[in-house]
């Protein structure tokens, strides 16, 4: 059984898949309090459904495209079960995680998207460093900002750790915190090999639940 807040279908706002539309499967529950958190909705509530019937809403979209988040997925166990059962199904799957909780059960074929805590989220102490030795090319890891000393602290790690040959690297400003400009023109000064990004449902439909 899996506690599930929402399934929906929507654009993916983020990450090299944005635009593209998507199922996104809402796990109920994160183990952080990240001071810029947009889905506190998540955090409890929900319905709690059989893997067999999160399959047959996702499949009920028509969409070959899905999301699983929350919240913190992972910290569900069965979660490692529908993820795998996604891909048997032929979806094209990604997976929205904290990076708090250890990736290496993540089924292969899925797109671990890792969410690097920085220390403006109140919850950077909890960032498992083992995780960024799993990534792949396939992967992508994503710093979410509210201040330039999370810019400089997230440009060290990516430099000390050599993360920018790992995976994809995703910078984001925490909304109504950075100024999107500003954190653009940071990268273009120090031509770093990462991908700017906004989140793209939120400029099409603000913060609404379900988007």
């Amino acid at each position: 059984m899996l506690r599930v807040s929402e399934i929906f279908h929507s654009l993916q706002g983020e990450t090299s898949r944005v635009g593209l539309p998507t199922v996104f499967v809402r796990l109920t529950g994160c183990p952080l309090r990240c001071t810029w958190c947009d889905t506190a909705y998540a955090f409890s509530g929900g319905e709690s459904l059989a893997q067999d019937e999160v399959l047959r809403r996702v499949a009920a979209f028509d969409c070959r495209t899905v999301c699983v988040t929350g919240g913190e997925p992972l910290a569900q166990k069965a979660c490692i079960e529908l993820l795998t059962a996604l891909c048997a199904a032929g979806y094209s799957v990604s997976l929205e995680t904290s990076g708090a909780l250890d990736i290496a059960g993540v089924d292969p074929r899925v797109s671990r998207i890792v969410d690097l805590k920085a220390p403006g989220s109140g919850e950077a102490a909890k960032n498992r460093w083992e995780n960024l030795d799993l990534l792949t090319p396939q992967d992508e890891l994503k710093f979410v900002l509210a201040s330039r000393e999370d810019y400089d602290w997230a440009v060290s790690a990516c430099r000390q750790r050599r993360l920018f040959e790992r995976c994809p690297v995703l910078f984001a400003p925490v909304q109504g915190q950075l100024d999107p400009a500003r954190l653009a023109q940071w990268l273009l000064d120090d031509k770093l090999p990462a991908r700017f990004q906004l989140q793209l449902h939120k400029v099409l439909w603000g913060n609404a639940p379900g988007r």
